[in-house]
C-alpha cells in the first residue's frame, strides 16, 4: 500500500489532482491520499487538510495582505507530512507555496513529483535550482518548457497537457441550448472573468459593461458568465446565463473575453475566438513588469511565440477597448474570426495525444519502484 501527499492550491490544481489520484487508483488501487485540494480531489478519495478556498490567492500585493494565514497554513502542512511520513509528495502547480515547501521537507528524505511545473522561463529564474535540487522528478505539460529546462541542464519529463484528457461531456450541445434557453440562431458571448476572488473583482465590471453595451446594440445577442464554484459574484442581470463548466460553454459559444490563464488555452482548443483580459492591483502590475520577462501574457501567444489572440492588460482593459476587439470575433462571418481559429490549430497539435494523467500515473508509480 502507497501513501501518497498532495499540495494542490487552486481550482485547476484539484481538477488535474482528481484526475491523477484516479489514474494512480487504477495501478494501486489500495492506496491512501491526503493533502490540500477542493471538492474533486475529495471525491477521488483523498482526505482533504486544507480546502483550496482558503489557499487560492494570486497577486503580490493580496498575498502580502494573507501571509498570516498562508504562513499558519505551511507549519500545518509541514507537520502533517512529518506525522503522515508519505511514501511520496506530489505537488500540483501553487509555486509559491509549493517551491517553499519543497526546500523545508528535503530533509525528511520523502521523494517529491512535481506536476505542472512553475513557469520559471517567464520569471524568477532562480526557481531553477529549486527544482534541480528538491524536486526528484519534475513533469511538465508544454513541449517547448521541457526544451527550455532540459536547454538549463534539469531532466524533465513530457507526458502531454492533461487539456487533452479533458472532453468528456454528460451533455450534448441542445440539452445545453435548451437548458439556458439559448438559440443557436444569434451569437453567444462567454464571459470569463477568471477562478479566483481578486481576478473576478477586477474583470467583472468591465464585462457587464460590455455585456450592456452589446446587448442595446443587438437585443439578440446572448451572453454565458463561466462561474467558478465558490466564488461570489455580485450584479448578475437575468440576461446573463451562468454556468460553471465553462468548458461545456465554450463549444457552443461565438466568441470569448477570458481572463488570462489556462482558459485561454482551452478556448483555443475548443476553437473559440477571445480576447484575453487581465488587470491586478496596480502595486502587482508594477512588480510583475520588473520581474516578468515575456513578450506576451496569454499561454496561447507563448506557445506560438507570436500574437494570435489580443491581449488587453492593466490599462488597456476598459470597456471601450474590449468591446472593440470583440466586435469582429462574434461576426462568424469575418475574415479576423476565422484567421484565429485556423492559427489553433498548430497549437492544439503540440499538446500531445490523449492519455496523459495515465501516462503520468504510470511514471510516478515507476519512479517509486525504481527507489525501492
Amino acid at each position: 500500500m502507497k501513501k501518497f501527499f498532495l499540495v494542490a492550491g487552486e481550482a485547476s490544481g484539484d481538477f488535474h489532482g482528481s484526475k491523477l489520484v484516479n489514474s494512480l487508483k487504477k495501478i494501486e488501487p489500495n492506496s491512501s491520499f491526503m493533502g490540500h485540494g477542493g471538492d474533486l480531489m475529495r471525491k477521488s478519495g483523498v482526505q482533504i487538510l486544507e480546502h483550496i478556498d482558503n489557499l487560492s490567492i494570486m497577486g503580490f500585493t493580496e498575498v502580502l495582505a494573507h501571509l498570516p494565514s498562508i504562513y499558519s497554513i505551511f507549519k500545518k502542512t509541514l507537520h502533517a507530512i512529518e506525522r503522515a511520513k508519505p511514501d511520496r509528495i506530489i505537488l500540483i502547480d501553487y509555486p509559491g507555496f509549493n517551491l517553499r515547501l519543497s526546500k523545508k521537507i528535503h530533509s525528511l528524505n520523502i521523494p517529491i513529483t512535481y506536476f505542472i511545473l512553475p513557469q520559471t522561463w517567464a520569471w524568477k529564474k532562480n526557481r531553477i535550482k529549486i527544482i534541480e535540487e528538491y524536486i526528484e522528478q519534475p513533469i511538465s505539460i508544454f513541449s517547448f518548457e521541457k526544451e527550455w529546462y532540459m536547454e538549463n541542464k534539469i531532466n524533465v519529463e513530457f507526458f502531454g497537457h492533461p487539456l487533452i484528457d479533458n472532453q468528456h461531456f454528460n451533455e450534448d450541445s441542445k440539452s445545453f441550448f435548451l437548458r439556458h434557453q439559448l438559440t443557436i440562431e444569434h451569437p453567444i458571448l462567454l464571459l470569463l472573468p477568471g477562478s479566483r476572488r481578486q481576478e473576478v473583482e477586477k474583470h467583472w465590471p468591465i464585462y457587464l459593461e460590455v455585456a450592456k453595451k452589446l446587448r442595446k446594440q443587438n437585443p439578440n445577442m446572448q451572453f454565458i458568465l463561466g462561474k467558478t464554484k465558490g466564488i461570489k459574484i455580485k450584479n448578475i442581470p437575468n440576461f446573463i446565463k451562468i454556468e460553471e463548466n465553462a468548458k461545456k460553454a465554450m463549444v457552443v459559444s461565438t466568441a470569448g473575453a477570458v481572463a488570462s490563464g489556462t482558459a485561454t488555452l482551452e478556448c483555443a482548443f475548443e476553437e473559440l475566438p477571445m480576447v484575453v483580459c487581465y488587470k491586478m492591483s496596480s502595486l502587482s502590475w508594477l512588480l510583475a513588469k520588473l520581474l516578468v520577462d515575456l513578450k506576451y501574457s496569454s499561454i496561447v501567444n507563448i506557445i506560438a511565440n507570436k500574437k494570435i489572440v489580443p491581449e488587453l492588460l492593466q490599462s488597456q482593459m476598459d470597456s471601450k477597448n474590449l468591446m472593440s476587439e470583440l466586435e469582429p470575433l462574434l461576426n462568424v462571418k469575418n475574415n479576423k474570426r476565422s484567421q484565429m481559429v485556423k492559427e489553433f490549430q498548430p497549437i492544439k497539435e503540440l499538446l500531445g495525444q490523449p492519455g496523459v494523467y495515465n501516462r503520468v500515473a504510470s511514471a510516478i508509480i515507476e519512479k517509486m519502484k525504481d527507489n525501492e
